[in-house]
């Protein structure tokens, strides 16, 4: 494991009962030593040298339980040196809570927006967890337009507070598309006889429009 443990790691170890420590301490050092020989995001690695650390991302929740599974996950995959291949994998063989660690773990480990399959994917579900973690900083900063808007109105469809959304205020400001698409939104709620989210007159207000 790396020498200069991760801030994420010093704040979630005293949480963690003595079985659960080892494990993670275990399983980072795994990680660690995939990331510094680049078996990780190595395609052409052999199953067995890839497999014991990516076990161990699959099992974070058991063993350091439900609570500390993202954080325990973000930090296997920021020991691996996860790159592009290895998170797409790891997202489309995982489970739900899974693919969530990957989200989270996008912006520490893509730079550009070659990681926009994995966001726009998440946005297609209804699963509010992901949608959640999917319009975050890299959402912020590598969707379109056009997709972000989309994925306001995902997070208002599925009731996701729009807290959840990074560099809200900014990215709304002045778009009159962004306004439009709000109040079409909420006429037809109200046409349906459906109450209009709270978080829809918040956005558009700081679109700056005239409702």
């Amino acid at each position: 494991m790396s020498s200069n443990p991760s801030p994420i790691h010093e704040d979630l170890a005293p949480g963690l009962d003595p079985a659960a420590r080892a494990w993670l301490d275990a399983a980072l050092a795994e990680a660690a030593d995939a990331g510094s020989s680049g078996e990780s995001d190595n395609v052409a690695a052999a199953p067995a040298a890839v497999a014991s650390w990516e076990l161990r991302f699959a099992a974070a929740g058991r063993h350091c339980g439900q609570e500390h599974a993202d954080s325990v996950r973000v930090l296997l995959l920021e020991q691996a040196r996860a790159g592009l291949a290895t998170l797409t994998r790891l997202y489309h063989q995982g489970t739900a809570a899974e693919r969530r660690a990957v989200l989270l773990a996008l912006p520490h480990r893509v730079t550009g927006p070659g990681a926009l399959p994995l966001i726009e994917d998440a946005l297609r579900t209804n699963d509010t967890r992901l949608v959640a973690a999917a319009v975050g900083p890299y959402a912020a900063a590598h969707l379109d337009s056009h997709g972000w808007r989309h994925a306001i109105l995902k997070c208002l469809f599925t009731g996701v507070p729009v807290a959840a959304v990074d560099d809200l205020e900014r990215r709304a400001h002045g778009d009159a598309e962004l306004a439009r698409m709000l109040a079409d939104f909420a006429a037809e709620r109200t046409a349906a006889g459906r109450p209009v989210p709270a978080d829809l007159h918040h956005v558009h207000h700081l679109t700056g429009e005239e409702s």
